[in-house]
């Protein structure tokens, strides 16, 4: 397998909104109230050049295949950014590129300084949520900061 993981490009907008949409018809997820219908999921290369923010690209032969990155949400703690955006293709699960992109968002949040990493998700991503748990991540009962995506009902928070 030749993965590559790498910092988003402009030239990644398209693909990785039509990625992360994918996952959502392919799991039926709610569409509103998420990112499916955030209009920031067309412009990740510009979203991702805010301050202590970061999102990896992952390429499988050379054909981007998902991404994931952490941003630090309004309302959060100081000391705590969010996992957000991580989405894969179908044909590119199960071969340890999801675990590969969540330890590089753990390496980034703490060089850029965090100590807590929160992230919200949705029941219909079950197997990322599976994957979160073995990455250390507790589940939490309410939601942290304001991230406008109000559909999500579950919460997770990480100690780095």
């Amino acid at each position: 397998m030749d993965c590559k993981i790498r910092k988003v490009e402009k030239d990644d907008n398209l693909i990785l909104a039509l990625i992360i949409r994918g996952v959502f018809e392919e799991h039926d997820a709610p569409k509103h109230g998420t990112v499916y219908s955030d209009p920031t999921t067309d412009f990740l290369f510009e979203l991702f050049q805010k301050t202590k923010s970061i999102l990896w690209v992952a390429e499988l032969e050379n054909k981007v295949v998902g991404c994931c990155g952490i941003y630090p949400t309004p309302g959060l703690n100081i000391v705590c950014t969010e996992l957000v955006k991580f989405y894969l293709q179908k044909d590119a699960r199960g071969k340890g590129i999801g675990k590969e992109l969540i330890n590089k968002c753990i390496e980034s949040a703490i060089e850029f300084g965090y100590s807590q990493l929160y992230l919200e998700s949705l029941p219909q991503f079950s197997k990322a949520i599976a994957l979160y748990e073995k990455a250390g991540f507790l589940r939490l009962e309410n939601p942290l900061g304001d991230s406008k995506h109000k559909t999500c009902s579950i919460w997770m928070l990480k100690e780095l």
